[in-house]
């Protein structure tokens, strides 16, 4: 099995993530650190991440969290801010995020041990549409939505189109629904920054269909077994 997805299976990360952590020089095999793709590791092998040897899992944890303001997507911060992994220390596995929501926002996250599911997810291939309710600073007028809808230039590359509905507003900004197949960082906030407005609140509902429902914040739940078999079929 090839280094990056025996990392993925044994709960360290995403495929994609695993293998930034083994150029980075995280990983060691048989006690020596590797920093290129394809080692293969064969049986009897030991694979340590950040000096902690690691094993594959047989059991697989799908978790659907409400993510509060204020966490990080990640495993460990050297600011020392609190992340969405808090809730999950007592687990006896490595959870990990399947995508991410930045510091500011809230909603729907999805937390795994399975390194395929988590591709499934989040990789742009498998079309999983993400939807998120948006507060704005401003009104945009009927030209600016045409430009967010027909898909604006982040980092000099072109945005795919996106699904926008303006759901209510008032003298203060808009309340809007936005559906993305992409998935850049703090994409649908820069994109708002494009044309000129900001996300005072940013709150994502939905991952293809599994929605956030009527989930509290800072819960979570298990996906079902339904859920799971949706995005391995997608």
């Amino acid at each position: 099995m090839r280094l990056q997805k025996y990392l993925a299976h044994s709960g360290i990360a995403s495929r994609r993530k695993a293998e930034e952590y083994i150029r980075k020089g995280y990983v060691q095999v048989n006690g020596q650190t590797v920093r290129e793709m394809g080692i293969v590791v064969e049986k009897g092998d030991i694979v340590s991440f950040r000096g902690e040897v690691v094993k594959l899992e047989d059991k697989k944890y799908y978790i659907l969290y409400h993510k509060p303001r204020g966490e990080v997507c990640t495993a460990l911060d050297p600011e020392g801010r609190p992340t969405v992994l808090d809730k999950f220390k007592d687990f006896n596995v490595r959870l990990y995020p399947a995508g991410r929501l930045d510091l500011d926002s809230e909603g729907l996250l999805i937390l795994t041990n399975d390194g395929e599911f988590a591709k499934r997810v989040t990789h742009p291939r498998y079309g999983i549409i993400k939807s998120y309710i948006v507060q704005t600073t401003d009104v945009l007028s009927k030209n600016k939505i045409d430009i967010l809808r027909h898909g604006v230039c982040i980092d000099n590359i072109k945005v795919v189109p996106v699904k926008l509905r303006v759901l209510s507003q008032n003298e203060s900004g808009q309340t809007l629904l936005i559906s993305i197949g992409e998935g850049r960082n703090r994409q649908i906030r820069r994109m708002l920054e494009s044309v000129g407005t900001k996300a005072k609140h940013l709150k994502r509902i939905q991952c293809g269909k599994l929605r956030l429902g009527k989930l509290p914040l800072g819960s979570w739940r298990e996906l079902t077994e339904d859920e799971i078999n949706y995005f391995f079929e997608s």
